[in-house]
């Protein structure tokens, strides 16, 4: 098979591509990127499975005829309120199976209604396959499954924990940071009372996880909350929060403050986040089992005829954290997609469609025992075995 990477050089697609060149049924990899270079001299680096070409997915007549040749795509091309819609849309145009790490829930709602095109088509798209969305809905699904019923999910991550890639393709402004600058200024949609809602992001909302103090999280605009309700109608609320890192600093308040009142562009308020993340440099963080989890999605609901509360962490410690040798943003967020290739691969995911992680097409055991393993394979985690790497508490 052969896959096409589009930002395959990038901080996130770099890290897919490394892992996805030493599966067995992948015959060829092309990288391809706007900054061709880049992606020349990275593709050199690596096995002769991988090529590399230059690419402008804003020119629709090249991105197409880059798929010809591809029988899946892997995008990590950002931000994806920009660009994800139109390269779902040439691959299921070009007959090309789909994933991508997409983290913003504007386009993932447009996409979910090119379902049908898909299903026609006969392909299979899964989109937010990512570290969160990604890992954290296997988490969430993880604990709803511990309940008889479910009526709230939340999804949760570090927000100490997102930070710039030392490598990549990008030359100008960081897509992470643009994606964070949009995600937490505006207004971002949530499900609650039954119903979406449009609310401003960085609300405080208390976290009663099992077996932790009460915390306080901050309402983050993200796939989860709106894929989750989607998928299991039953649901009366969804909602993505982080946690922790610089989350209630003044200079970020101040950032996101200028770009509400249109002051400053959301393009200079992500080139100052970066400059701010970048000078800041990686910050210890002593182990506290009492801490919050890095990543953890938490299921309320029912068990038993009682009310209960069930929760899933990613509580496994990486190498070197934030180092090039640990689990940075990047490896915990391409290594799950390039899991995502390995499944599809191996026909372990068969459903035509656009989906999300937690649609069911994916067995949620299955692919976190993967996802470890190739961290571990990596040299980025102590161990990849999943019960040293996810803990589940529960109220009962």
């Amino acid at each position: 098979m052969k896959i096409l990477a589009i930002g395959g050089s990038g901080g996130m697609g770099r890290h897919a591509v490394c892992a996805a060149q030493h599966f067995d049924d992948v015959e060829q990899i092309v990288v391809a990127d706007l900054n061709e270079a880049s992606a020349r001299n990275f593709a050199d680096q690596l096995g002769k499975k991988v090529t590399a070409i230059g690419l402008d997915i804003e020119n629709d007549r090249a991105l197409r005829k880059a798929m010809a040749d591809a029988d899946l795509v892997m995008n990590t091309s950002g931000p994806f309120y920009r660009y994800a819609v139109q390269v779902l849309q040439a691959a299921i145009e070009t007959e090309c199976h789909y994933l991508d790490i997409c983290d913003d829930w504007e386009p993932t709602v447009e996409m979910l209604k090119l379902d049908q095109k898909a299903k026609e088509a006969g392909i299979s798209a899964t989109v937010g396959l990512g570290a969160s969305p990604g890992i954290s809905n296997f988490l969430a699904l993880l604990a709803m499954k511990e309940l008889d019923s479910s009526s709230t999910v939340y999804t949760g991550w570090d927000f100490g924990g997102a930070r710039p890639e030392g490598e990549s393709s990008q030359a100008n402004v960081n897509a992470a940071m643009l994606h964070g600058i949009e995600q937490m200024t505006g207004k971002v949609r949530i499900f609650r009372n039954g119903a979406y809602e449009l609310t401003e992001p960085l609300v405080p909302v208390t976290v009663r996880y099992p077996g932790l103090t009460p915390f306080r999280g901050h309402i983050f605009g993200h796939p989860e909350a709106v894929t989750f309700p989607y998928n299991y109608p039953q649901l009366r609320e969804s909602i993505n929060l982080t946690h922790g890192g610089d989350i209630d600093s003044w200079l970020l308040k101040a950032i996101l403050g200028l770009v509400n009142q249109g002051l400053v562009s959301r393009s200079r308020a992500a080139a100052l986040l970066a400059w701010f993340e970048n000078r800041r440099g990686s910050v210890t963080e002593t182990t506290n089992p009492d801490f919050p989890p890095a990543m953890y999605g938490m299921a309320i609901g029912i068990k038993g005829g009682e009310p209960a509360i069930a929760g899933a962490a990613w509580f496994g410690e990486a190498v070197d954290s934030g180092g090039d040798s640990g689990l940075s943003m990047g490896a915990a967020t391409g290594v799950p997609l390039a899991c995502g290739a390995k499944l599809l691969l191996d026909g372990r995911i068969k459903q035509t469609g656009v989906l999300t992680p937690e649609a069911g097409h994916i067995d949620p055991l299955e692919f976190l025992r993967e996802v470890f393993r190739q961290f571990e394979s990596a040299g980025r985690l102590r161990s990849g075995a999943l019960e040293d790497n996810v803990r589940i508490s529960r109220t009962w």
